[in-house]
């Protein structure tokens, strides 16, 4: 039973979207966050100053209203002595009168915790109401009592408004009387600056919620943009790779279709000619033979002699196609055997130059530019028109260089880029698929100059007797 692995859901182009949209999200993600905690903090700091300032502007208002009422009966009480109850009693009747706005209204404690004054809630008149707190805990009368023993000062708690019975937040201010032990004091309920704060911050979240919302909707935008710039970048990368493969395909097309009529017209030219005279010379041995003509051996001859040719030439086919030299004995012989081979063949005087160096170079890199020379040995015997050509191959600090001259008339001028022409073009692609150049250095009446690099990284360390010992075994 085979196991089938599941193929990756994604494909290579949404791979590398999602790969450009991910550090995009966290990104604005971390400036969101950034911006909402700096925009909570610098709104906390200006709501807890606004939310200070309120409540110093009410203590100083209750103050002015407390040093106000004791200017006002101060001439009574200075001239008092400290059991006047009549002067006590006018006193509490003016503190009773005192009431302002809805709530407001002055409250007078005697140090033992008795409520003198409360014109607003008269039930509290007359009793004791020491150790007395509010629904919090907090001490309320006690309180009261004790800032005012040490002078003057203020103190907040919760207490039921008049108006409508329910607690709220209360501040109050509270001097005292010495002479008479009382504490003599004020409040204003703080409900309305509360509330104010609470707006405050509610306005503060809702502007945050609105700000993550914007980024949210830029990141958003963004998103669309690198998803909608991606899709339109992948189907016109594809358009262009599926046309560079159709190019490809049929110049792969092209160059088989050219190799199988070149192995078809040397067949048919070499081969089958030679076979079609060894077919002859056997037949006509074969009549002589019948005949008993002692000639019958010279036609024989011949036939063995074209078929001895014939042989040759298939060991030639079969070499231009896969040279055993270049596994035997590496390229720089193999090149110099299809030089001199080429001077055999066409006249053409060819001089092989090389510099041997150590490193050698891989299979992939000496089947590409022994190609090359191939390829253009035979466009220098087709077009060039040349009678010396020059080969050399060397190694240097970037890699191994080819390079081929003759002295012909040139590329013409529509083929006088690296890049045009079935046969340039094939040395072009060979070099690119090993990242290596190929450029024309030269190209003019009187000669052409063609020059084949591959890397550093096609170069093999160097053979030593350990390894060549391995390589035996």
């Amino acid at each position: 039973m085979r196991l089938r692995f599941p193929r990756s859901l994604l494909t290579y182009a949404q791979k590398l979207t999602l790969l450009a949209a991910i550090p995009l999200i966290l990104a604005v993600a971390a400036i969101a966050i950034l911006v909402a905690l700096q925009a909570r903090a610098v709104a906390e700091r200006e709501i807890t100053t606004l939310e200070a300032q309120l409540i110093e502007a009410k203590k100083a208002e209750l103050r002015n209203y407390v040093t106000q009422a004791r200017n006002g009966f101060y001439f009574i009480y200075g001239s008092a002595a400290p059991d006047d109850e009549t002067a006590k009693a006018q006193v509490a009747q003016i503190f009773s009168a005192m009431i302002y706005g809805d709530e407001g209204q002055f409250f007078v404690y005697d140090y033992d915790g008795n409520q003198l004054v409360s014109p607003r809630q008269t039930d509290r008149i007359n009793q004791n109401w020491s150790g007395q707190t509010d629904s919090a805990g907090t001490p309320v009368v006690d309180e009261l009592i004790r800032i005012a023993r040490e002078g003057a000062g203020y103190h907040s708690y919760l207490w039921p408004k008049p108006s409508t019975g329910q607690e709220a937040r209360m501040i109050t201010y509270v001097t005292s009387f010495p002479s008479w032990r009382w504490a003599v004091g004020t409040g204003v309920f703080i409900d309305d600056v509360l509330a104010s704060v609470a707006l405050a911050r509610a306005d503060v979240e809702a502007r945050v919620q609105r700000t993550f919302i914007y980024i949210g909707a830029i990141a958003l935008v963004a998103l669309l943009v690198v998803f909608g710039t991606g899709m339109v970048i992948n189907l016109r990368e594809r358009r262009l790779a599926d046309a560079k493969l159709k190019k490809l395909t049929q110049r792969v097309f092209d160059a088989q279709e050219e190799e199988r009529g070149r192995v078809a017209r040397e067949l048919h030219d070499g081969i089958s000619q030679l076979l079609v005279g060894v077919r002859y010379a056997l037949d006509n041995a074969r009549r002589r033979l019948e005949k008993g003509d002692e000639r019958a051996a010279e036609p024989l001859g011949k036939g063995i002699e074209s078929l001895g040719e014939a042989i040759t030439e298939v060991r030639r086919i079969s070499r231009d196609l896969r040279p055993g030299v270049l596994d035997d004995l590496g390229l720089g012989p193999a090149i110099k055997t299809l030089a001199e081979e080429f001077a055999a063949r066409t006249g053409v005087t060819c001089a092989f130059k090389t510099v041997v160096f150590r490193n050698r170079l891989d299979d992939e890199a000496k089947i590409a530019l022994y190609r090359i020379a191939q390829e253009a040995l035979t466009n220098i015997e087709r077009h060039a028109g040349a009678t010396h050509v020059e080969i050399g191959l060397r190694g240097h600090r970037r890699g191994a260089t080819l390079y081929i001259r003759d002295n012909g008339k040139g590329l013409k001028p529509r083929r006088s880029s690296a890049t045009s022409g079935l046969g340039l073009r094939n040395m072009q692609e060979r070099m690119e698929q090993l990242n290596g150049t190929f450029v024309i250095r030269e190209s003019k009446p009187g000669g052409t100059l063609l020059e084949a690099t591959v890397p550093l990284s096609h170069m093999l360390p160097p053979e030593t007797t350990e390894t060549r010992k391995m390589a035996a075994e």
